[in-house]
């Protein structure tokens, strides 16, 4: 047996997340992939990025601060490999590739840009295929600060990718236009409308918190009517309610309304009566797609 550490920097719009997993490598058998540890830092950067376009000098500093820490991290757990990715908030922000080269030179963590369909093929690299039936047709829906990332699977084949303006961060701050919601329904009915008994399969903070307030157990799918009742709950509630009552994140407690509200669109739009939370995203995908190219290296 053989165990490697690989790991993993997300850098959202509404969070910035280093994952670092082990993975356990049997001869004759697939590498089991784990998670070691996971840190998460409410840096909103699209905050920055949405509203004003550039990042701001406090949470530049932040940045640099949490790269310090993260190489510091990587360290200590003797990570063999790592990838860091900037989504939405950095492709949009005028100073991003200023701030990208400042972390590198001070930290040594060299940040990759990718666009939405890179950000949607890497999370196809994590654990999808295994979870969907080779027979079904799924939406795969991953929100985030910025941006969604719609893909269309079905038996085993990715049919369509596209990357939506319509993000947490971006309904807060009232920034997501009819059109741009418009341009989602047209490109999922375009899409699914053909195939059969489309499931939605969500990934992202909020719909991991929004399965575990519902208590159910692991591999059950969430139904629109859940998802439905869930968000007239939560709309009702105030901030305060949710971060006392429910115990959410003081940065999780403002997206998760806005977050719920797009799942819900993304199964109305495509007939979906369940929802999959299959608990993965780019971190894992990152993860997943390192330990493939290095392994196609050596052979």
């Amino acid at each position: 047996m053989k165990l490697k550490k690989i790991a993993a920097i997300d850098i959202g719009s509404n969070a910035v997340r280093l994952l670092i997993s082990n993975v356990v490598i049997n001869k004759g058998q697939k590498p089991t992939f784990t998670k070691n540890a996971l840190v998460r830092v409410p840096i909103r950067l699209g905050q920055d990025s949405f509203t004003v376009g550039e990042i701001s000098k406090k949470n530049r500093q932040r940045m640099i601060d949490a790269m310090k820490a993260f190489r510091l991290l990587l360290k200590i757990h003797n990570v063999e490999l790592y990838m860091a990715c900037g989504t939405s908030a950095l492709r949009e922000a005028n100073n991003s590739q200023q701030l990208v080269n400042k972390i590198h030179k001070k930290t040594g963590i060299k940040i990759d840009i990718i666009d939405g369909r890179r950000e949607a093929e890497i999370i196809a690299s994590s654990e999808l295929y295994d979870l969907m039936k080779p027979d079904k047709s799924y939406l795969y829906v991953d929100v985030g600060g910025g941006s969604t990332e719609l893909t269309v699977f079905s038996k085993g084949t990715i049919l369509a990718s596209k990357s939506f303006k319509i993000g947490t961060v971006r309904l807060l701050n009232k920034m997501v236009s009819d059109d741009v919601w418009n341009q989602l329904r047209l490109w999922v009915s375009k899409h699914t409308h053909e195939l059969e008994k489309v499931a939605v399969v969500g990934s992202g903070g909020n719909i991991n918190k929004l399965f575990k307030l519902s208590g159910k157990k692991y591999g059950t799918p969430l139904t629109y009517i859940y998802m439905n009742d869930q968000y007239e709950l939560l709309n009702k509630m105030s901030y305060a309610e949710m971060v006392s009552d429910l115990r959410l994140n003081p940065d999780r407690a403002d997206v998760i309304v806005p977050a719920t509200r797009i799942y819900l669109m993304a199964m109305k739009y495509s007939g979906a009566s369940h929802i999959h939370v299959p608990k993965t995203g780019l971190a894992d995908g990152m993860v997943k797609l390192l330990y493939k190219e290095k392994s196609s290296k050596k052979s």
